[in-house]
C-alpha cells in the first residue's frame, strides 16, 4: 500500500516538474518546500529498485504553490488608463493566469466607470468577450479577493442576466461562500446588494444574507459594523439585532476610548446616525472629556473631525483641538499625514466659525501665516472639464467666472459666480471676497446679488452605488451654505443624461434660476 502510494507520488511529481516550463510563461510560481514527514509501514520494505522514503522525494523536488509572484503584466494591469491598452493585452502575454484575466475585466470596468460612454463598445468587443469567456472556463483558479470584485465589475458592466459568465462567477461566489473571510463578504454586502436586487439574484443575495447573519462575531471593525447595517440591516432583522449586539451600547463599560473612536469615524464616513442617537453620543462625550487628551494628537483630531461631520461636537472638544498650545504642532507640516490632519483642523475651525455661533475661540491664527488647503487634485475629471467648458460659453467672459476657487474653510470651488437681481453675471474680481484662502477686492456687493458655488459630485464621493453623499462631502456642503453661497449640485449620474452641449448649458441655467428662486422664497 505504501509503495503503491510512495509510486503515484512520484508520477505526479514527475508530471508537475514536466510542465513547469509552460507554468512559467503564465507567471513564475513561487517555489515552496514541504515539511518533510515520514511514511512508515510494518509491510513495506526498501530494494534497489524501488523508490526512495517520500520524505527524500519532497526535500528534493519543489512544489509549486497557486500563486504567481508579481510580473510586469500585473503593472501592466494597475496603470492602464485606456480601455485599449487592457483590451490588447492577451495578445501581447499569450499565457495570462486567470487570476490576471479577472484583474484585466475589474479594471476596464473602473475605467468605464469613469468614461459610461464607452461601456457599449467596449463591452460588445470580441476581446472583451474572449476575456468572459477565458475567465468564466477557468474561475475556480481566481482569487477569493478578486472573485468577489469581478463579480461586483460584472454586475457594474450591465451584462445581461442571462449572461452565461455572469451566472458562472455568481455561482462560484456561491460554492465559495463558507470559504470567503468576512471582509469579502461584507464587501459584496457593501458593493453588491443593489445589483443583485436589481439582476434578481435572489439565491445568491440569500445566501450571502444567511452567512452575513451566522458569522456576524468575526466582524472587527466598526466601520464594517455600519456599512453592513447601512446595506443589509433591512433586510433582515435577525442580522440587524445582531449587529446591534456588536452601536456598543450594551459594553459601554467595557468599550475602550479608541475602539470607540473607530465607530465614530465609521459613522462620520458613511454620514450613518444610529437610532439610539442621544444615547450613543452622550457616551462617546462622556468618555471624550476625560480620555481626549490621552488619545494620540492626530486621533484626536479625527474624532472632533467626525464629531463635527455628524453634528455631534461639543465646545469643549473643540477648544481642546484648536487652542494654540495644540494646534502650533501641525504649524508648517511636510508630510502628506500631517498635511490631512490640518486639512480637518480648519474644517474643525469653520464648524466652530460658521456653526456655532455660540464659541468663543479660541480659533486659529490668520491663514496668511498657516499653510492653506490642500491644493485640488491635478488630474482633472470628464466631469470637470466638461462643466467648466460649458460654464465658460454661458458667462461669455473670463472675468464673470472664476475656477477651482480654494477658501479659507479648507474646502475647494469647482467654480463661483456672481448674479445680480437682473439674473446677469458680475465681474468677480472687483467684488469683496471674505471667502477666499487670500480675501481680494474692494467693493461691496451690490444689493440683492447672489454669490453662486458650483459643486461637482463625482461616483466615488457617494455612498456604494446610492445618492447619498459621504459624510466629508455633507460637511463641505454645510460649510458653503453657511458661508452665505447659494450651492449649485453637479451629481454625476444627472451629468451622464445630457447628452449635448445645449442640454448641459440649459441643465446650468435651471439649475441657477431654482436655487435663486428658493433663497428668494424664504
Amino acid at each position: 500500500m505504501t509503495a503503491h502510494l510512495v509510486k503515484r507520488c512520484t508520477c505526479l511529481l514527475r508530471e508537475a516538474a514536466s510542465i513547469a516550463p509552460a507554468i512559467s510563461r503564465a507567471g513564475r510560481l513561487r517555489l515552496a518546500r514541504v515539511a518533510p514527514r515520514t511514511v512508515t509501514s510494518s509491510t513495506a520494505s526498501r530494494s534497489p529498485h524501488s523508490p526512495g522514503p517520500l520524505t527524500e522525494l519532497l526535500e528534493k523536488v519543489p512544489v509549486f504553490t497557486p500563486y504567481p509572484e508579481r510580473e510586469e503584466v500585473d503593472l501592466l494591469i494597475e496603470k492602464a488608463t485606456r480601455p485599449e491598452q487592457l483590451l490588447a493585452l492577451p495578445q501581447g502575454v499569450p499565457c495570462l493566469h486567470p487570476n490576471q484575466v479577472a484583474l484585466i475585466v475589474i479594471q476596464l470596468s473602473r475605467l468605464l466607470a469613469e468614461k459610461p460612454k464607452d461601456k457599449a463598445s467596449v463591452t460588445q468587443d470580441g476581446r472583451f468577450l474572449q476575456l468572459l469567456n477565458l475567465v468564466s472556463s477557468q474561475i475556480s483558479s481566481v482569487w477569493h479577493g478578486t472573485l468577489v470584485k469581478l463579480l461586483r465589475s460584472l454586475y457594474s458592466l450591465a451584462l445581461p442576466k442571462t449572461s452565461k459568465e455572469l451566472q458562472s462567477v455568481e455561482q462560484e461566489v456561491r460554492w465559495r461562500m463558507r470559504r470567503l473571510k468576512y471582509k469579502q463578504l461584507a464587501f459584496l454586502a457593501e458593493t453588491s446588494t443593489a445589483y443583485m436586487q436589481e439582476w434578481d439574484s435572489q439565491e445568491l443575495l440569500a445566501e450571502l444574507i444567511v452567512h452575513l447573519e451566522r458569522r456576524w462575531a468575526e466582524i472587527e471593525d466598526g466601520r464594517t459594523v455600519v456599512a453592513i447595517m447601512m446595506k443589509m440591516g433591512h433586510l433582515s432583522e435577525p442580522l440587524m439585532n445582531r449587529l446591534e449586539d456588536k452601536h456598543v451600547l450594551n459594553k459601554s463599560q467595557d468599550i475602550t476610548l479608541p475602539h470607540l473612536c473607530n465607530v465614530v469615524q465609521a459613522f462620520a464616513h458613511l454620514n450613518f446616525h444610529p437610532e439610539e442617537e442621544d444615547r450613543f453620543f452622550s457616551l462617546v462625550h462622556e468618555k471624550l472629556a476625560s480620555g481626549l487628551a490621552n488619545l494620540s494628537p492626530a486621533l484626536q483630531v479625527d474624532v472632533v473631525w467626525a464629531l463635527c461631520v455628524l453634528g455631534q461636537v461639543q465646545e469643549a472638544e473643540l477648544r481642546a483641538v484648536l487652542h494654540p498650545s495644540f494646534h502650533a504642532q501641525f504649524l508648517g507640516c511636510v508630510s502628506p499625514k500631517e498635511k490631512n490632519t490640518f486639512q480637518k483642523l480648519l474644517h474643525i475651525n469653520t464648524t466652530a466659525h460658521l456653526e456655532h455661533p455660540e464659541y468663543t475661540g479660541p480659533l486659529l491664527p490668520a491663514l496668511t501665516s498657516v499653510p492653506g488647503p490642500t491644493a485640488p487634485d491635478k488630474k482633472v475629471t470628464p466631469l470637470q472639464k466638461e462643466l467648466q467648458g460649458t460654464l465658460k460659453e454661458l458667462l461669455g467672459s473670463a472675468d464673470k467666472g472664476c475656477f477651482a476657487v480654494t477658501t479659507q474653510y479648507g474646502w475647494a470651488l469647482d467654480a463661483e459666480v456672481l448674479l445680480d437681481t437682473e439674473g446677469q453675471f458680475l465681474p468677480l474680481r472687483d467684488f469683496v471676497a471674505p471667502h477666499l484662502a487670500q480675501p481680494a477686492g474692494s467693493q461691496s456687493l451690490p444689493p440683492g446679488a447672489k454669490r453662486l458655488a458650483f459643486l461637482r459630485w463625482e461616483f466615488s464621493n457617494f455612498s456604494s452605488r446610492s445618492k447619498d453623499l459621504l459624510g466629508r462631502f455633507l460637511l463641505a456642503r454645510r460649510h458653503i451654505l453657511a458661508a452665505g453661497f447659494l450651492v449649485i449640485d453637479v451629481p454625476y449620474y444627472e451629468w451622464l443624461e445630457l447628452k449635448s452641449e445645449w442640454q448641459k448649458g440649459a441643465y446650468l441655467k435651471d439649475k441657477m434660476r431654482k436655487a435663486v428662486a428658493a433663497d428668494l422664497a424664504k
